[in-house]
């Protein structure tokens, strides 16, 4: 676990309940603040996903949790403190887009569901016009990832980051992940059938 996750959320509020229900709190990290680096295992594993979920906080203090979805490797990590992802036409809320302009602190949780693993992230996003970067438009959009064209990029300055346990994620498969288990399965159920049907036909 990287020590700046813990030193940023644990305040003295969640202290205190640690103490309340368990006796005790997770000793301190200290007061001095330095940002977590993404090291290649959170690179490899972000890549990997086709989703996440975006955490903001509107100008009414209500979080506000989006899920964001596209191919593999539509979240890229240019850089260990640094993440990017095309943002598409879609509904018109731009609520996060809103939420980040006036706050831009930030939190991505990602699910590996099928190996149970699970990544957080905090960090500083800034929400940048495509018709602008154009250049960021070409590096993190992948090919043929969606139909409606990229109108904003989002840049995120990882702050820090943490690892959950599997506990209580239930396992759960893509179509994709599904069909390469079963497809060998129908090849072989096709080729006995094939000679059961062969003993049966006249000689």
């Amino acid at each position: 676990m990287a020590n700046e996750f813990l030193r940023t959320m644990l305040t003295p509020g969640v202290r205190d309940s640690q103490r309340h229900y368990y006796g005790r709190a997770y000793p301190d990290q200290g007061s001095t603040s330095r940002p977590d680096e993404l090291t290649v295992d959170e690179i490899e594993f972000l890549r990997a996903r086709d989703s996440f979920y975006l955490a903001t906080i509107p100008d009414s203090g209500w979080p506000y949790l989006q899920h964001r979805g596209g191919p593999r490797g539509f979240l890229t990590a240019p850089t260990p403190r640094q993440l990017v992802f095309a943002d598409y036409g879609g509904n018109r809320q731009l609520i996060s887009v809103g939420s980040v302009a006036s706050n831009p602190r930030v939190c991505l949780f990602a699910i590996d569901y099928a190996a149970r693993t699970r990544l957080k992230i905090l960090g500083v996003a800034e929400v940048l016009d495509a018709r602008a970067h154009a250049d960021l438009v070409a590096a993190s959009a992948p090919p043929g990832g969606h139909a409606a064209d990229v109108e904003r990029i989002v840049r995120i300055t990882v702050h820090a980051f943490d690892w959950n346990c599997p506990k209580f994620i239930t396992p759960r498969f893509t179509m994709a992940e599904v069909e390469s288990v079963v497809a060998p399965l129908r090849a072989r159920i096709a080729e006995l059938q094939a000679r059961v049907d062969s003993f049966g036909r006249a000689p």
